[in-house]
């Protein structure tokens, strides 16, 4: 147990030292990385068809990374936005890591891209534990997996900037307990922005967008209470507990909590997490991202 668990907070601690050096590099270059969490089938991608949309619209230079164990149709979606999108396929790893993010981003990332939208493999347990560089993180939920979601999932809606409600064209039609699902965001990260909205009828069109534009900006981003917490699950990452200007990356040290490995199939939440001794059984180490010199390549 003890040997997994060290292996476990080597590979962590790798990865946070590879985060620091990729937001360093792309805040070099004025990049602001957006990272956007949820469960399958949340309505993750359509949604971000829509903000990249809005922002070629806008004549922002964004782009789009979206994860997936397999298949390229969620990158042949948001090509559809006629912005930059690359797939990246994981391999069967449940979650992207620093040093897979930067590795594709190398002779990629067009130099004037302002915002880089990375669409994280579908699943709120791996991708809760590692930053990715990321000075925004947003967890999405829509309104047909149950107001009990943020309980479920404490680290994932815990260490978030931003929660998104998707599909609320629907909520009637699944009853849908706004109020109790506002409550339970509460418990878990106090003071968080909750935003509602619909690829279908376009409410909050444009919200992701702003607030994406306004962390690249310097203004403000809501500090998670669990990221301040330093106990022993905590890696800090850059030990920024302050909303700070510049490139803010809001996260004073995810305190990297793991809900067990409750994997969704399907799209279908089970509502337990299977708990295992050991949270990762997949602790790959990737290469380092690439230095500051690289990325402007």
């Amino acid at each position: 147990m003890c040997r997994a668990l060290d292996l476990q907070t080597s590979v962590l601690a790798k990865n946070d030292a590879t985060a620091r050096t990729l937001r360093a590099g792309l805040a070099a270059r004025g990049t602001t990385v957006v990272n956007l969490l949820s469960s399958p089938g949340s309505g993750k991608t359509a949604l971000l068809e829509t903000e990249l949309r809005t922002a070629r619209e806008r004549g922002v230079p964004v782009a789009a990374l979206t994860a997936d164990l397999a298949t390229e149709n969620d990158a042949e979606r948001l090509a559809r936005s006629g912005v930059p999108v690359k797939q990246i396929h994981t391999d069967g790893l449940c979650h992207l890591e620093a040093g897979m993010l930067g590795g594709h981003l190398v002779g990629w990332l067009p130099g004037d891209t302002r915002l880089l939208f990375v669409e994280n493999v579908g699943n709120l347990v791996c991708p809760a534990s590692y930053d990715l560089g990321e000075s925004l993180r947003v967890v999405l939920a829509s309104v047909t997996e149950g107001e009990d979601k943020p309980l479920k999932y404490p680290t994932a809606f815990g260490l978030a900037n931003l929660v998104l409600v998707t599909k609320t064209d629907i909520a009637e039609a699944v009853d849908f307990d706004e109020d109790a699902f506002r409550a339970h965001v509460r418990r878990v990260n106090p003071g968080v922005e909750i935003v509602l909205t619909s690829a279908r009828t376009g409410l909050g069109a444009g919200a992701l967008l702003d607030r994406a534009l306004a962390a690249a900006a310097g203004e403000p981003v809501h500090v998670p209470v669990m990221a301040r917490q330093h106990d022993g699950h905590a890696h800090g990452h850059d030990g920024h507990g302050h909303e700070h200007g510049g490139h803010g990356h809001g996260h004073d040290g995810h305190a990297h909590g793991h809900d067990g490995h409750g994997h969704e199939h399907g799209g279908h939440d089970h509502g337990h997490d299977h708990t295992h001794p050991h949270p990762h059984p997949h602790p790959h180490v990737h290469a380092d991202a690439p230095a500051h010199s690289q990325l402007h390549a």
